[in-house]
């Protein structure tokens, strides 16, 4: 069975920075491709960020592209998302996700991945 962990969320003021980490256990992580989504209150999860299984390979939701980075350390089973210029509609709960068949192009449903951390909190303040 596939566990996914999330670390890494708190609270920020706008402009500030956040990193994510999610470690990811009990399979075999080098083959998966990874995501991010978040969920704001009262609102649906929507697809932040994936790389490939390779990390060659990454592609961003348009309100984060330039201030958002995906990477992944295959030898640690780890995945990251590092969040700059943070902006008050940045606020939800973040989760990663692993989609198994390390399918490229990317997959932006939530419907496509498999497998999901239990969330964190990302909290910015204006």
């Amino acid at each position: 069975q596939v566990q996914l962990v999330e670390s890494g969320g708190g609270l920020v003021q706008a402009g500030g920075s956040l990193r994510l980490s999610c470690v990811v256990s009990g399979g075999t992580f080098s083959t998966y491709t990874m995501g991010w989504f978040r969920q704001a209150p009262g609102k649906e999860r929507m697809f932040v960020a994936a790389i490939s299984w390779s990390g060659r390979d990454k592609y961003y939701a348009e309100a984060v592209t330039g201030r958002f980075t995906v990477s992944r350390d295959n030898d640690k089973n780890m995945v990251y998302l590092e969040m700059n210029n943070l902006k008050p509609d940045d606020t939800a709960v973040y989760y990663c996700a692993a989609e198994r068949r390390g399918l490229w192009p990317v997959r932006t449903n939530r419907d496509e991945y498999d497998s999901w951390g239990q969330g964190a909190q990302v909290t910015v303040s204006s």
